[in-house]
C-alpha cells in the first residue's frame, strides 16, 4: 500500500480525529472484541467454587460450575475457554498417571462443558505438571527432566482428552519434539480435526506465581528454567516457533503477553501465522491489586493491556478477564 505523504501544519492537524467520542470509534485501528478472547478457568474435583487468594476474582470450579460457565461463554460471544485441573495432592504421582486418565477430572469437565455449550470450544492443556507430586513439566530422573520420556506421557494425555471432546490441544511443556509427536499420534487415531495450539516460545518467568498457587503446580525441587525459554532471547523463541510450525502446530503462542509483545508482532511478521499471547496469571494479580489500592482504573488498564497484545499482532488472547471484558461489551 502506497502511503500518503503528510502535509504539514497547520493543514494537517491530526486532533481533529480525536475532538469525540464518535470520531475517535470511526478512526480506531484496533478493535477488541469478546471473539478475540479465550476465557482461562482451574476447575477441581469437589463441589462448588474455591477462591484463589492470590487471584481475587477468580476460583476453581467444580465440573457442574464449568458447565455454568461454558453456558456463559456462549451468551457472551466468548468463542473458548481454557481449562486446567487443580489436583488433589494425595492423587499425584511423580509420573503424572492422571493426566492420561479417560475418566478423569479433565475428560469429565470437557464433557461437561461440551454437552452444556457445544457451540463453545474447549482447549485443553497438555503438560504433568498439575498431576505430578514433584510440580515439574515431566518425567524426572536424577534430578532432570527427560524430553523423550515425556513425550510418551504427553501424547498419551493428548489422546485422552481428544477422546473427551477438547476441541483444542496446547502443550505447554516446552519438551523437544512433543508437537510433531502428538500431531502424528493424534491423526493415526482419527483425530485429524483437533487443532493443536503450542506454547512454542513460553518463557521461564516470575508471573506464573498466581497460577502455581490456582492449580497446585509449584515444582518442589529447582525451577523449569531447563526447558521454559531464557527471557533474554528473542532469536531462540522465533526458531522454536519455527520449528514447531514445521512439526504441525495451526496456532502458536507467546507466553506471557506483555513483557513479550516485541515477541508477539516479530512472530506474527515473520511467519503470519495465528498467534496466541497468554495474559498470565501475574499479569491479572498485579492489575488487581493496584486497582484494589486505587492506584489505577481497573477497566481503563485492562483494556489498555489487551488492546496492546491484539496492536502488537496476537490474534487470540488467553486471559482470566475475558468474562469482564466480554460483560462490558454485550
Amino acid at each position: 500500500m502506497t502511503k500518503a505523504p503528510l502535509a504539514a501544519y497547520p493543514a494537517l492537524r491530526l486532533r481533529r480525529l480525536r475532538q469525540a467520542d464518535w470520531i475517535r470509534r470511526l478512526v480506531r485501528e484496533t478493535v477488541l472484541t469478546p471473539s478475540d478472547l479465550i476465557w482461562s478457568m482451574v476447575v477441581h474435583e469437589g463441589e462448588g467454587q474455591v477462591p484463589v487468594g492470590s487471584m481475587p476474582g477468580v476460583s476453581r470450579l467444580s465440573v457442574k460450575d464449568a458447565a455454568k460457565a461454558a453456558k456463559e461463554a456462549r451468551d457472551l460471544g466468548i468463542p473458548a475457554i481454557a481449562v486446567f485441573p487443580h489436583i488433589d495432592g494425595a492423587k499425584k504421582d511423580a509420573a503424572g498417571t492422571l493426566a492420561r486418565d479417560p475418566d478423569g477430572l479433565v475428560a469429565r469437565a470437557v464433557k461437561a462443558m461440551k454437552d452444556a455449550a457445544p457451540e463453545v470450544g474447549v482447549m485443553c492443556d497438555v503438560a504433568l505438571d498439575p498431576f505430578t507430586e514433584h510440580g515439574h513439566d515431566g518425567v524426572v530422573e536424577g534430578g532432570r527432566i527427560l524430553n523423550d520420556a515425556t513425550i510418551e506421557r504427553l501424547v498419551e494425555q493428548g489422546l485422552a482428552q481428544a477422546k473427551a471432546g477438547c476441541d483444542i490441544l496446547a502443550p505447554s511443556d516446552m519438551m523437544d519434539g512433543r508437537v510433531g509427536v502428538v500431531r502424528r499420534v493424534l491423526d493415526e487415531a482419527g483425530f485429524t480435526h483437533v487443532p493443536i495450539m503450542s506454547y512454542a516460545a513460553k518463557f521461564a518467568s516470575g508471573l506464573y506465581g498466581p497460577f502455581r498457587e490456582a492449580a497446585q503446580s509449584t515444582p518442589q525441587f529447582g525451577d523449569r528454567r531447563g526447558y521454559q525459554m531464557d527471557p533474554a532471547n528473542a532469536e531462540e523463541a522465533l526458531r522454536e516457533v519455527a520449528l514447531d510450525i514445521e512439526e504441525g502446530a495451526d496456532i502458536v503462542m507467546v507466553k506471557p503477553a506483555l513483557p513479550y509483545l516485541d515477541l508477539v508482532h516479530r512472530v506474527k511478521e515473520r511467519f503470519a501465522y495465528p498467534v496466541a499471547a497468554y495474559h498470565v496469571s501475574g499479569e491479572y494479580s498485579m492489575v488487581k491489586a493496584a486497582a484494589a489500592r486505587g492506584w489505577i482504573d481497573e477497566t481503563r488498564v485492562v483494556d489498555e493491556s489487551l488492546l496492546a497484545i491484539r496492536r502488537a499482532g496476537a490474534d487470540i488472547i488467553i486471559t482470566y478477564f475475558a468474562r469482564d471484558v466480554a460483560r462490558r461489551r454485550s
